[in-house]
């Protein structure tokens, strides 16, 4: 992480005019953002302020999202087709999209199949050259597991790329559209890996997206150029600055002063104050996420299953959410949400029961209590917007019943590393979907194979749940896949890895002037907004 800060703290060329930060004119649009990429190359990170940072604004993927049915659309991919063993997709390129350059590089050609090879297969071959550089960590690529899953990617001619899957997977094409799957440059790659500086591909990016990376200055701004040439027509603002702010009551000040005319995830106590500032603009997106807290269940007492239903039962649900969500959110009961394909409906939930919570842990033998640790993360999510205050709501009800938690918080970074690791005792974490499908939450948060790619924060294996979830991404009829997503849920309900917390909305504010700027399941859409 810090060298590669340090690398991404290379300047780039050419300052704006002085003082074009301080207040937006109609050619600039100043950003907000909640913290420091990771990266600049979405392939290497996880978190979203990077992907926003990143793939976002400088890259494109095969597919895109329909923002309403959340159905893959093509994006660099104009089309597809799928064989009927449903094992091999052929991709039909778009022609003539033209690579952003920078002062290392300039492209030769357009867009074509070796940039998706070079894109696929960095991230699975352990051999190809470019694997191990900045550290060579695809976390999203192995924990969606397409190292395993693609068999082999093809380049039929320029305009044709076909990729041969070891078996069929439901959720196969909806992952092309997914921040990792971003498209970079192979012809940059190559001229970078024979000047010896093959790290300039990750730290000073080229891509296709709708800006170019102009200048970054850790921990404080980011600055981008429109793209002249962008394929999906004009950007209509020539300069977009990231100002790096992560408190969210600064972020809020800054919208009101114009000194930022977005800001992602106000808090919901900001809400009204938004809402009566007829300069400002609320808005909220339907999302797809939850919010939970994971038992380490290799980890005593959270091996014991008894102890996981009793801590389900002791946490009142519907307090935390009515105390810190403020309308931003529902209790969760399972970890699909409830507007996703594969929801089920009839799952039953963990009431608050203290009484029976005693019970439990009486009959697990832990009558006289225990002392747990219990990880609140640093930073607020539409899945958790407040974690502190939800952890000692938690720590309250657990104490009623004798668990006596110690809350621990770590750097964003150190958090999510250490949550990999195992290192936690139990963590409040979330998932916002990806891609739309099911599987990016039921086998990716909770698939056995996912314990040791450090998503499944419970590190829980059970064969039943996870022999179900394995055959619904086989399983290309909608209906049947929701049928076993629904059995594995019960499961899930009875061996308790998680407490469900909240489900919650997506919320971002603007200055009212600003048109054109949308977020998605896709993250966030800066190529259309505009300042009028």
């Amino acid at each position: 992480m810090s060298t590669g800060k340090t690398l991404l703290a290379l300047a780039l060329s050419a300052l704006l005019p002085a003082g074009a930060a301080c207040a937006a004119n109609t050619d600039t649009i100043i950003y907000c953002s909640e913290a420091s990429p990771e990266s600049f190359n979405p392939q290497i990170a996880s978190s979203g302020p990077t992907f926003v940072a990143s793939s976002q604004v400088l890259y494109n993927r095969l597919i895109n999202f329909d923002p309403v049915k959340n159905t893959p659309v093509p994006s660099l991919a104009e089309s597809w087709t799928i064989s009927p063993d449903g094992k091999t997709y052929t991709f039909t390129l778009r022609k003539g999209v033209k690579f952003n350059s920078n002062k290392f590089f300039k492209p030769t050609r357009d867009f074509n199949a070796d940039d998706v090879i070079f894109s696929v297969m960095r991230q699975k071959d352990p051999k190809h050259p470019y694997h191990n550089v900045s550290q060579g960590n695809y976390e999203y690529f192995n924990d969606v597991g397409l190292d395993k899953l693609i068999q082999e990617v093809k380049k039929i001619d320029d305009t044709h790329v076909q990729f041969v899957l070891s078996e069929p997977n439901a959720a196969f094409l909806a992952d092309w559209g997914m921040d990792f799957a971003s498209i970079l440059s192979a012809e940059y790659a190559d001229a970078m890996l024979k000047k010896g500086t093959p790290e300039n591909v990750d730290t000073w990016p080229i891509g296709t997206g709708p800006y170019v990376l102009q200048q970054y200055k850790v921990d404080s701004q980011i600055r981008y150029l429109a793209n002249p040439n962008y394929w999906d027509g004009a950007v209509p603002t020539k300069h977009l600055i990231f100002s790096i702010t992560p408190n969210v009551e600064t972020r809020l000040a800054k919208l009101q002063t114009n000194e930022c005319q977005i800001i992602p995830a106000p808090s919901p106590v900001q809400f009204d104050v938004i809402k009566k500032n007829k300069d400002l603009t609320l808005h909220t997106v339907d999302a797809l996420n939850v919010g939970y807290l994971a038992f380490n269940t290799e980890k005593k007492p959270f091996d014991n299953v008894l102890v996981r239903q009793a801590l389900n039962y002791a946490t009142d649900k519907k307090a935390i959410v009515n105390a810190v969500f403020l309308g931003s959110g529902t209790v969760a009961k399972s970890p699909i949400p409830p507007n996703m394909m594969g929801f089920n409906k009839d799952l039953q939930d963990y009431g608050y029961d203290p009484e029976k919570a005693k019970a439990l842990l009486k009959q697990a033998g832990l009558e006289q209590g225990a002392e747990v640790t219990l990880w609140s993360m640093p930073v607020q999510r539409p899945y958790n917007p407040n974690s502190r205050r939800i952890a000692e709501m938690i720590q309250s009800d657990w104490a009623k019943v004798g668990i006596k938690a110690k809350i621990v918080s770590y750097e964003w970074g150190e958090y999510l590393s250490g949550m990999r690791k195992g290192e936690h005792n139990s963590a409040l974490f979330g998932w916002m979907s990806d891609n739309g499908d099911p599987d990016n939450f039921a086998d990716v948060l909770l698939g056995c194979d996912s314990i040791k790619t450090g998503s499944n924060a419970a590190r829980w294996c059970d064969k039943g749940y996870d022999d179900l979830v394995q055959k619904a991404k086989l399983t290309s009829d909608p209906a049947a896949r929701a049928k076993l997503y629904g059995q594995a849920q019960e499961i899930f309900y009875q061996q308790a890895p998680w407490i469900a917390l909240a489900n919650g909305k997506t919320f971002y504010a603007t200055r009212s002037n600003i048109t054109g700027y949308s977020v998605s399941l896709m993250g966030s859409d800066f190529s259309k907004a505009k300042v009028n």
